[in-house]
């Protein structure tokens, strides 16, 4: 009666370590058991049996009762006796056995002896540790180009170890970011690069990370952007230069949302939040294109592109840029202009206009009359100083020559009326006794051009011609006057 209870206690124990198992190490209950069962038979066979027996392990789940059977085959001529048995010997268990029919016999756990126990023991651990491995794998293979927060452990000067939870990460160097210094205890977003499992010396899973591939971007994007998470905006494209720049690729097909606004957020508090993440790495949003020529000159901004031809052939492309906008189109060290080629898959040549002209690159004659007439454009192109009207007094010195041409230059000078106010112009007199007065007065000569009041001109009479047309002046008096 208290074997009964010892070994129902027991039992109640053994399910009792599998449930921890699995909850701890994430090793579930069946894996356990299986393992548990190749285990007892391996040292069944090894010590009481030979190697090509039979032996069947049966653990109840629930109550965790252990039943081990031996099987042997019942044949005429018995070649080898750890699984054959004679008719003879078959019928001594059973007289309804003959030959040809399987002897299942129930034996007792504990006929283990130490030696037994001690090997069974030994299987056991290295069947949980193998499974263990196996649930590590396929736990964080799923996890592969995603990312997952760790924290520092340890910080060497060729790499470091980052601790995700159930096991350490390797962080090599050359994944860092130059512009940030791990220290342990720190809190870092990591980028799960590769996961593998080394089946040859079975050393278990190696899981690389990285601080530097463009995946880190695009996830710490879906993490702060709804609209990317939920897939209305799709990440095209990704070049980064780790810790120094990153450019983006955005598309949606929803006429209702902004791509590049969806990630910049509401006063840039989403693209914020990623560039201290990555400890002030700037990122430029630029929008994805079907069409290479738009999505080109949207990947060389913040510059502005004049012109893009293509070359299918070579899937290359020349840029033609404005002059005060090539070296913002190439970038500090040719950065915008390597980040641009890596987000399109394209081949870049970037030149200037005046390089365009300088060596004679030929275009389509539309494309070269385009460009003639844009560089023509921008050299003639300068703002015009208007000359300001003198509305009250011109004068003239004597020792000028007084002509018809020069007349007309000073008429279009002192007035420019509109065509609807021409008939409400006051018509422009010359008052040649007035300057002859003045003359002899200030022993000068000149010319006064007045223009009369208002009240003046009703009183006299409108005169016959209009004195902005040359041929109605009559000149003799001028002559006259001067002579």
């Amino acid at each position: 009666m208290a074997k009964v209870k010892k070994d129902t206690k027991s039992a109640k124990n053994f399910i009792l370590a599998l449930n921890a198992l699995e909850e701890e190490r994430g090793i579930s209950k069946q894996v356990v058991l299986d393992a548990l069962k190749e285990a007892l038979e391996k040292s069944y066979k090894k010590n009481y049996l030979g190697p090509d027996s039979i032996v069947n392990v049966t653990i109840d789940e629930n109550t965790g009762k252990i039943r081990l059977y031996e099987i042997k085959h019942v044949v005429d001529d018995v070649m080898d006796e750890d699984y054959e048995l004679s008719e003879e010997e078959a019928q001594e268990i059973d007289p309804k056995y003959h030959v040809g029919d399987d002897v299942i016999t129930e034996v007792s756990p504990d006929v283990f002896g130490r030696l037994a126990a001690i090997q069974t023991k030994q299987i056991l651990r290295q069947k949980i540790r193998e499974a263990e491995k196996e649930a590590l794998y396929n736990e964080y293979i799923d996890k592969k180009d995603d990312i997952i927060t760790g924290i520092v452990d340890r910080v060497e000067e060729r790499f470091a170890i980052i601790n995700i939870g159930k096991t350490g990460a390797l962080l090599p160097l050359h994944e860092q970011m130059k512009n940030e210094t791990l220290t342990e205890g720190q809190h870092i977003k990591v980028y799960v690069s590769d996961v593998t499992k080394d089946g040859k010396n079975n050393k278990g899973t190696h899981i690389a990370v990285s601080r530097t591939a463009p995946g880190l971007v695009k996830r710490l994007f879906e993490l702060e952007v709804p609209e990317i998470y939920d897939g209305d905006v799709e990440i095209k494209s990704v070049s980064r230069e780790a810790g120094e720049r990153s450019k983006i690729a955005v598309y949606t097909d929803n006429p209702d949302i902004d791509p590049i606004g969806s990630c910049v957020g509401p006063k840039g508090t989403r693209v914020n939040n990623v560039v201290e993440e990555l400890h002030g790495e700037m990122i430029d949003v630029v929008e994805y294109s079907d069409d290479p020529v738009t999505f080109i000159s949207n990947a060389l901004s913040p510059a502005k592109v004049s012109q893009v031809i293509l070359n299918e052939e070579d899937k290359s492309a020349l840029v033609i840029v404005p002059d005060d906008q090539l070296s913002l189109a190439i970038g500090k060290r040719g950065q915008n202009a390597r980040l641009a080629v890596h987000l399109t898959g394209w081949k870049i040549d970037i030149k200037s206009k005046s390089q365009v002209a300088e060596e004679g690159i030929s275009l389509s004659p539309k494309e070269d009359d385009q460009l003639l007439k844009e560089m023509q454009k921008a050299e003639t192109e300068a703002p015009v100083e208007e000359t300001p009207v003198e509305e009250a007094e011109e004068t003239f010195t004597s020792d000028e020559t007084f002509d018809d041409e020069s007349f007309d230059d000073e008429e279009e000078k002192a007035e420019e009326p509109k065509a609807e106010e021409k008939d409400e112009e006051p018509a422009i007199k010359v008052d040649i006794e007035a300057l002859r007065e003045a003359h002899e007065e200030e022993d000068q000569d000149y010319v006064k051009v007045i223009k009369a009041d208002d009240d003046d001109a009703e009183d006299e009479e409108e005169p016959d011609y209009d004195p902005k047309y040359d041929e109605d002046i009559d000149y003799e008096d001028y002559d006259k006057y001067y002579d």
